[in-house]
């Protein structure tokens, strides 16, 4: 996610013979409006990433299956089975499994995300014959954002038991158990700046999950889940209930978002404040990260990944920083101050290595909770900021340019190739800490 100090209608659903009354038009109904993200949806580019995906065909199938659902449980059972089928193919066609579905290269996270759109745009829209509670329609939206971004298919392998005879059967047996790795990434975004953006952070979740490396110590399995760049979701606990049931079980975690230009960071500290950039809904907010439990909040949160060792290893052609300036009210003081070796003691935050936006957020949620769940001293955990995700040499005009182009796959192959290097140390690096 961009560095905050670089600047940089409705389809007709088939209705089931013997419905009484024809559903209501959407205009008619305030939640039938299209969110910001899903007005982008029309626009040429993403309509072209879907076509060359074969993605372009999620929505409307979505939208004949949702018009025969004829009860709330049917349609929450579809939307949560559809969410998932729709990470699941993302999945596989980033992993090389199935059909490419069309010409566009298969690390590309943008399918998902449009597709995505264009689904919950179908249930906003959706108006049932046997009615909908604008309460019910919210879960829906929100079980379809949570399994079509992998949020609840986070499985590691049941070979780490914590029994102590499958422990001293592995023991005998000489066999290494299965290391745990977590990974997040995040949705395109500063999509008004230039719509055909691709986040190289959630391009990475797709190509990572569920896939072994082999480390020193044995193999490691990584799962990875994709969040939204809206801050409403995250004053919801979306970070929260995501990560909450998995982080006392794996043996290294990492939250990875796009950062700054031609540079790999590891962010040493994070900030408990938010810039207001604008995100993707085109909203701002300022202030200071809200949490449960604000009275034992930290203004700030330092990282656990071995960052020595990271910086240290070659792991691909971006040069890897350690990052340690921080933004600060000093104790005592009014303004701003940029501290380059971290925060002084009784400050207060302004902006973390990774800058005041959401992957500054998730970062700084991700370590709170490991902090308030009493892993501090033995989970390595935090953020990683990968490279600007940069289109070639003469398709820099969002106006003009193509969707893709072979410099633009190269740099998100070759980013997605180093976090996956940089993994591997950091798993190297690390004792076995887990049950």
């Amino acid at each position: 996610m961009t560095h905050i100090r670089v600047r940089i209608g409705a389809l007709s659903l088939a209705l089931l013979a013997g419905l009484a009354a024809p559903p209501a038009l959407a205009a008619e109904d305030p939640a039938a409006a299209p969110t910001v993200e899903e007005q982008r949806l029309d626009r040429a580019a993403p309509q072209e990433i879907l076509a060359r995906s074969g993605f372009d065909t999620v929505a409307p199938e979505f939208a004949r299956a949702l018009g025969r659902a004829r009860s709330y449980a049917q349609a929450e059972r579809l939307v949560e089975r559809q969410g998932a089928r729709l990470w699941q193919r993302a999945v596989d066609r980033a992993q090389g499994r199935g059909p490419a579905g069309g010409d566009l290269s298969r690390d590309d996270d943008r399918p998902l995300y449009w597709a995505r759109l264009g689904m919950t745009r179908e249930v906003r829209q959706w108006q049932p014959g046997f009615g909908l509670t604008e309460t019910r329609r919210a879960k829906l939206l929100a079980a379809l954002e949570r399994t079509s971004r992998g949020q609840d298919s986070i499985r590691f392998p049941h070979s780490r038991s914590t029994s102590a005879s499958a422990s001293a059967s592995a023991s005998k047996s000489g066999a290494k158990k299965v290391k745990r790795i977590l990974v997040t990434g995040f949705d395109p975004f500063t999509l008004d700046r230039d719509v055909r953006i691709s986040n190289p952070s959630g391009a990475t979740a797709l190509a990572l999950d569920g896939t072994v490396i082999r480390t020193a110590d044995g193999p490691a399995r990584i799962e990875t889940a994709v969040f939204p760049v809206r801050w409403q979701d995250f004053a919801d606990g979306t970070v929260e209930r995501t990560l909450r049931a998995h982080l006392p079980h794996v043996d290294l975690f990492t939250t990875v978002s796009q950062g700054r230009v031609g540079r790999i960071d590891i962010e040493r500290t994070n900030g408990a404040w938010r810039g207001g950039f604008p995100d993707n809904e085109n909203l701002s907010r300022t202030e200071t990260v809200p949490v449960t439990d604000p009275a034992s909040q930290p203004q700030w949160t330092t990282t656990t990944l071995p960052y020595k060792d990271i910086v240290a290893a070659d792991t691909g052609r971006f040069p890897v920083y350690d990052n340690t300036s921080v933004t600060e009210i000093p104790a005592g003081g009014t303004d701003p101050v940029v501290r380059p070796e971290g925060p002084t003691a009784g400050s207060t935050a302004r902006a973390g290595g990774g800058g005041n936006y959401l992957s500054n957020e998730i970062a700084y949620r991700a370590t709170l909770l490991r902090d308030r769940l009493g892993l501090a001293g033995s989970l390595p955990g935090g953020h990683v900021h990968t490279p600007v995700l940069e289109f070639g040499a003469g398709n820099t005009d969002p106006a003009s340019g193509t969707v893709t182009d072979a410099q633009f796959v190269r740099n998100r192959l070759d980013i997605i190739a180093q976090v996956r290097s940089i993994l591997t140390v950091a798993a190297d690096a690390t004792q076995d800490v887990t049950d």
